[in-house]
C-alpha cells in the first residue's frame, strides 16, 4: 500500500484541520488559502470563528489548488475559477451517469 492509498484510507469528512495544519500540508502560504476562501474554493465549517476549522476533503482540494498554480502559474483567482469548473464537471458528469444508469440497456 502506497504512501496515497494510506492517506485515502485516513482521509475523511470526520477529518478536520486548522488553517495552520492546511498551511504545512498544502504548501501554500497562509495568505493564498485565505483567498481561495475569499474566492469560494475552499470553505471553512464556520467562517466567523476566529481560528477556521476545514473538512477533509479540503486538504485534497488545496494540494489540486497547490498543484494548479504551480503548473500554470495562476493566480489564487485564477485557481478558484479552475477548481469551480473542475468541481462542476464533476456533477455534470455525475449527472450524466445517473441518467444513462436510468436508460433501459436495448437503448443504449
Amino acid at each position: 500500500m502506497g504512501p496515497r492509498h494510506a492517506e485515502a484510507e485516513w482521509l475523511t469528512e470526520d477529518c478536520e484541520f486548522s488553517l495552520e495544519e492546511l498551511v504545512e500540508l498544502s504548501g501554500l502560504p497562509e495568505t493564498e488559502l485565505r483567498e481561495l476562501v475569499d474566492y469560494g474554493a475552499i470553505e471553512p465549517v464556520d467562517a466567523s470563528a476566529s481560528q477556521w476549522i476545514f473538512k477533509g476533503r479540503c486538504l485534497t482540494t488545496v494540494r489540486a489548488a497547490c498543484r494548479l498554480r504551480m503548473s500554470f502559474d495562476l493566480e489564487p483567482h485564477g485557481v478558484a475559477l479552475v477548481m469551480s469548473l473542475l468541481d462542476r464537471i464533476r456533477d455534470l458528469e455525475a449527472q450524466m451517469e445517473s441518467v444513462r444508469a436510468q436508460i433501459p440497456r436495448r437503448i443504449r
